[in-house]
């Protein structure tokens, strides 16, 4: 099954739907997409962006990030909300070969949980109140963006090896995103050959520190983010349907 949608200018648009649950229901499709930077769309994409009727729009970026970079395009059908869930700010095309792709991002995702509660909190409300299709994105779509669908499909009852494996579809993504790169910046050097990269080590080794550090992921949003069950229960209304 191909989640992908295609774009000339995004590289990692997806739809977060047909994941099933554990109680026997399935996450609506066309409900809740993610993506690399919606800064990127142009001309016949946006026309192909609005028309999958999104209303709401979370960028999970820095501000300076979104001033360098442009943001959606305005229009009257979208809401937008930039919530930057990443408070220490890192250049992982500046890693060197050394740095191991997986334990690495792992230790920055124990990061962005502990530091950006307030931001990942308001986070899950937009998504849980949105009155049509939302949107939530980062520049790659891989990191601050799998970490927020990660949480949001185990709240939804989805089992941890398939979030594991959406994480991982960003792969299918990656050639692009480091050609892009090297477009940007084509007098310097990428020396981590992590970048731009989404193996299965990397959410594997999160859930795990997760749990290991708060019991379960519903331990973290539950202890550190304050998602009670009344949240839980209108994500799960706003996004999933009978199997």
């Amino acid at each position: 099954m191909n989640r992908h949608i295609h774009f000339e200018r995004l590289h990692n648009f997806r739809d977060l739907g047909g994941y099933p649950t554990e109680d026997g229901q399935t996450v609506r499709w066309g409900r809740l997409f993610r993506s690399d930077s919606l800064g990127k769309l142009r001309d016949a994409d946006v026309a192909r962006f609005l028309a999958l009727g999104i209303t709401t729009v979370i960028d999970l970026r820095y501000p300076w990030e979104v001033d360098a970079k442009g943001r959606v395009p305005q229009h009257e059908s979208l809401v937008y909300h930039n919530l930057s869930i990443e408070h220490r700010p890192y250049d992982q095309a500046a890693l060197g070969p050394e740095i191991e792709t997986g334990p690495f991002l792992a230790e920055r995702f124990m990061e962005v949980a502990a530091d950006g509660v307030e931001e990942i909190r308001q986070a899950l409300e937009v998504i849980a109140e949105a009155d049509g299709p939302t949107v939530f994105h980062c520049a790659a779509g891989k990191d601050r963006t799998g970490l927020l669908a990660a949480l949001v499909l185990s709240l939804l009852g989805v089992a941890e090896e398939q979030i594991i494996e959406d994480f991982a579809l960003t792969e299918l993504a990656a050639e692009r995103l480091v050609a892009d790169w090297h477009a940007a910046y084509p007098d310097k050097v990428l020396t981590w050959p992590g970048y731009g990269r989404a193996p299965a080590e990397v959410m594997q080794l999160f859930l795990a520190a997760l749990t290991a550090e708060h019991g379960s992921v519903r331990g973290y949003t539950t202890k550190l983010l304050g998602a009670d069950d009344d949240l839980v229960a209108a994500l799960r209304r706003n996004l999933l349907e009978s199997a």
